[in-house]
């Protein structure tokens, strides 16, 4: 063996092994548990960032390690291929989408394989792919014809930079989630998946999902967003032309009807036009819709916007005071709540105050505190906390919260409402104005209406040789090849296609399910392999998709499992959502932000800029981003320290949960650490060549020699602890480290070599640190193992166990309780003090998620088995 550790030569030669060999490649077994772990796929960008190379790095070492478990185990990799950032691309290099796309898979997919990750390339595919989204398009004819696709006009989020409609999950504190830019409203007509026919299903089980974090289940529940409360409906004073004689709202807060003073409808809400015309409020209303309507009115947008309105010229009644009730169209209400209508009650609603503030409107207590009268003439803002009902008829005296049940009822009996749930969550809007997409497989025909594409003639392809557009939108309308076709039902020559495309959400929602035999060509999906395989046992990706990606795979499993095509419902049995990758950012004055490399270091520590010599000042630090270029590149980290050790850094720095702090001497260390394992083997590989590892009790061995022995089984139980039971990637390693230094100190020592078992015992540490860091830098570990003479390579190996008797008097496994439901486990010193315990337990980020800043109203500790926390 070379004695020098040479990272480039050793990894390229075990990357060349494990793919000639198909190491990775995973098949059907019966006899073997499944284990399917899962990296949100990448988008074909043309570079991978350290942030991937942390995410991925993460699940290969859990891949790799249940392996070593004797797992079946799945890791796959493929491309989230479609969407707008090609296609502007594109249209910036004068190149067309797919030849972009396809560019940057080459280059992606050699930057993967260079790092090492142990993926099955067996299976890979790109979503942009006509034997992918072929399914796609199937399943949208199946929910069509199931009255679960629909087409409606309908007014939709903007987004003008990238001239396309937005989900509003895809609408970001007023932004568009890909260019920042803010959105505005348009009404168009789109298609949309009726999603809330799941709300209560997904909702019920974010319970269930207890392999998920917390947080992300809390956001998916608070964007279902459940609401318990009543309709009420609203009596014009005048009839309307084709309209209804009544306006029905929809309110979680029946108890304050009696209080509502006057009535707000969304902008675009269609009786606001008929309600102001022939009045004298016509074209004050028509000015302020067209004012409105287009701009910013996303939930955060409009908390913070002032309130603004316009009176519409009319009245309604109030049902139970029979009082005249002014009607304005607001800008704060939203045709996707409670149907675009709020009866308006300003003692009780802040917002509510602050516009009959504004517009010199009634404001009418109906709830006070107990002991206490309210005046709404003095009244600076509006009470909100519950009371005692007055001004509310037969009601009065009532506490509020019991008084609901019963206008609740009353207003049933009076035929006039009734009890309601409503959500949040809106259908969702999957038509994209773009071309880089999957066509959506419909037909306009002006006598037959909306067809559907006969499944035969799929999949609808993309036509090749078309001109991008500069200025965005999509140049499928324009393409009368594309656009003109023959109806399938009258054979008509003047019908057209559909020139939206789908949402990529679409495709990132089942891809997982298509992994399972990418190359079946009789269906979505293999029926007899999906039934094998999932659903996914852990997956990993950002937090930012908890309501985007995370929420529309549970739907569209649920789609898939209507149609009889699988038989699961949620597809991600436990969730890990990775922290960022950090560093602080460098900025000159004249030539702004910098890259790494472009900063001077001078002797007496200043900065300088490389560019212009300008004064380079160290900004905070924050999230890795090309804009602020406080980036690095890891194909620069590999070529000059290894793969095995970017790995190292990015497990090692923090635990997966957190966000990580790029550091250049945390990566020398890494390097440094790697070099230490690799030159106490080839010190020793001469003494081992006959030796045996040495596996019985330690009432056999002395000294140093036992005390390195159970340190090793300690070992052991420790790493395995903290991978099986937390992901602690960053503790596991510490626990390494700690058992090399030992092995360096018992190699110095003349005394321990004296046990005649003394080489056994070393063979049997060392063996076992090759075989603990085998799924954390898998290539200079198989090397070491191959050079300690095993035939079979370290992937397949067994991981190492340990003898429960060797910890008796060292650790022990203490059980994390929350409320007397086991939340986490961990290793602890024997007879550790109770106090040390406690901090251990509520240090712990399982408990930590548990506890979920719960007041602690007690801790109990049972000595060397659990400690209970009570919440």
């Amino acid at each position: 063996m070379d004695i020098r550790y040479n990272p480039e030569k050793i990894e390229l030669k075990w990357q060349k092994h494990w793919e000639k060999n198909g190491t990775f490649e995973a098949k059907k077994d019966t006899n073997k548990k499944k284990y399917y772990l899962l990296e949100m796929f990448p988008y074909p960008s043309g570079k991978i960032h350290i942030g991937h190379i942390r995410n991925y790095a993460i699940g290969d070492v859990i891949a790799r390690y249940k392996r070593m478990l004797g797992y079946n185990v799945m890791h796959p990799m493929g491309w989230d291929a479609f969407g707008m950032p090609a296609e502007n691309a594109a249209i910036e290099n004068n190149t067309h989408p797919a030849d972009w796309t396809y560019s940057n898979i080459e280059a992606m997919r050699k930057q993967l394989k260079r790092a090492g990750f142990s993926y099955d390339w067996s299976r890979e595919f790109a979503t942009c792919s006509p034997e992918y989204y072929k399914w796609e398009q199937a399943l949208f004819l199946k929910m069509y014809e199931a009255g679960m696709a629909y087409r409606k006009e309908s007014y939709v989020n903007w987004c003008e930079k990238c001239q396309t409609v937005l989900a509003n999950e895809q609408v970001e504190s007023g932004a568009c989630w890909r260019c920042k830019e803010p959105v505005t409203r348009k009404k168009l007509n789109q298609w949309f998946f009726s999603i809330t026919d799941y709300a209560q299903e997904l909702l019920d089980y974010c319970d269930k999902l207890s392999g998920w974090p917390q947080k992300v289940t809390l956001m998916q529940k608070n964007w279902i967003g459940k609401s318990i409360g009543a309709t009420i409906k609203f009596f014009l004073e005048d009839n309307i032309k084709d309209a209804d004689n009544y306006i029905e709202v929809f309110t979680t807060r029946q108890d304050t009807v009696f209080g509502a003073t006057f009535m707000c409808l969304a902008p675009e809400h269609p009786l606001v036009e008929k309600l102001a015309k022939g009045t004298s409020q016509e074209n004050a209303v028509n000015e302020f819709i067209e004012k409105t309507v287009k701009s910013n009115r996303t939930d955060k947008n409009i908390e913070k916007r002032e309130k603004e309105g316009v009176f519409t010229g009319k009245y309604a009644i109030n049902p139970f005071t029979k009082k005249r009730m002014p009607i304005y169209a607001a800008n704060f209400a939203l045709m996707e709540y409670g149907a675009g209508a709020v009866m308006s009650v300003p003692a009780h609603d802040q917002r509510d105050f602050e516009f009959a503030k504004k517009y010199n409107l009634e404001i009418k207590v109906v709830i006070t505190p107990e002991n206490k009268q309210l005046d709404s003439l003095a009244m600076t803002e509006a009470y909100t906390e519950d009371g005692i009902l007055v001004n509310s008829g037969e009601f009065n005296g009532v506490k509020n919260k019991e008084a609901m049940e019963a206008i609740a009822d009353r207003l049933k009996s009076n035929e006039i409402g009734d009890k309601k749930i409503n959500f949040r969550l809106r259908d969702w809007g999957i038509s994209r104005q773009r071309y880089w997409g999957a066509p959506i497989p419909i037909i306009y025909c002006d006598k037959c209406g909306i067809v559907p594409v006969p499944e035969k003639e799929l999949p609808v392809l993309l036509p090749e040789g078309i001109k991008m557009e500069k200025h965005g939108g999509s140049p499928l309308e324009k393409a009368e090849s594309f656009k003109k076709t023959e109806c399938p039902l009258c054979k008509s020559k003047n019908a057209r296609r559909e020139t939206d495309t789908m949402d990529t959400f679409v495709e990132s929602s089942w891809y997982f399910e298509r992994y399972c035999n990418p190359q079946y060509k009789d269906g979505m999906i293999e029926k007899d392999k999906n039934d094998y395989w999932m659903p996914v046992d852990q997956y990993i990706g950002g937090v930012e998709h908890a309501v985007l990606h995370l929420l529309y795979a549970r739907y569209f499993t649920r789609v898939l499992n209507k149609f009889r095509l699988v038989n699961h419902k949620e597809p991600f049995t436990n969730l890990l959502t990775q922290g960022m990758v950090c560093k602080e950012t460098h900025k000159c004055v004249k030539c702004g932000f910098l890259f790494p490399e472009q900063v001077v270091k001078e002797e007496n520590q200043n900065k300088k800029c490389a560019k212009c010599g300008g004064e380079v000042k160290t900004g905070r630090v924050e999230k890795m981003s090309k804009s602020k270029k406080n980036v690095i590149e890891p194909s620069e980290l590999i070529s000059k320290y290894g793969a095995d050790t970017t790995r190292l850094f990015c497990l090692f720095a923090a635990p997966p949960e957190r966000d990580l702090e790029w550091s250049k001497t945390g990566v020398e260390g890494g390097f440094r650490f790697i070099n230490r394992v690799f030159r106490i083997v080839n010190k020793n590989i001469k003494a081992f060549a006959s030796a045996t590892p040495y596996t019985d009790s330690s009432d056999k061995l002395t000294g140093e020699t036992k005390k390195l022995y159970k340190k090793t089984h300690v070992t052991i139980a420790r790493v395995t602890n903290d991978i099986e039971n937390r992901f602690h990637f960053n503790t596991a390693i510490s626990a390494v480290m700690e058992l090399v230094n030992s092995l360096y100190l018992i190699d110095d020592n003349k005394n321990a070599k004296k046990d005649p078992n003394f080489v056994g015992v070393l063979k049997f540490a060392i063996e076992t640190g090759i075989l603990l860091l085998a799924p954390i830098v898998p290539h200079v570990c198989e090397e070491l193992w191959q050079t300690l003479g095993h035939k079979k390579g370290v992937t397949y190996a067994k991981w190492p166990q340990y003898r429960k008797e060797e910890l008796a008097k060292e650790e022990v496994q203490i059980v994390a309780q929350v409320n007397g439901k086991i939340r986490s486990k961990f290793l602890s010193e024997t007879d550790i003090d109770d106090e040390k315990l406690k901090e251990i337990a509520l240090a712990d980020e399982r408990v930590l998620n548990f506890i979920n800043n719960k007041p602690i109203k007690k801790v109990i500790v049972v000595k060397n088995k659990l400690v209970n926390i009570v919440v």
